[in-house]
């Protein structure tokens, strides 16, 4: 059985939780920065669990649970 390689894209774009969970950043965070209101930017940088139509692929992408 080969090794079970993590996929590094995935990496850096998601994380998994200490419970299991895998979390990603919400999207427009920093085109066009200056145009936006303090209250939109502060609603991206919160962090969300990814839907779970996807966390399957995830799991195969992380399949460690590689944490940041």
């Amino acid at each position: 059985m080969p090794k079970l390689k993590t996929h590094k894209g995935a990496a850096a774009r998601f994380h998994v939780t200490g419970t299991g969970k895998i979390m990603r950043i919400k999207g427009p965070k920093s085109h066009l920065r200056r145009n936006k209101s303090k209250r939109t930017k502060a609603q991206f940088d919160a962090k969300i669990e990814i839907s779970p139509s996807f966390r399957r692929q995830m799991q195969r992408l992380i399949p460690t649970g590689v944490t940041r």
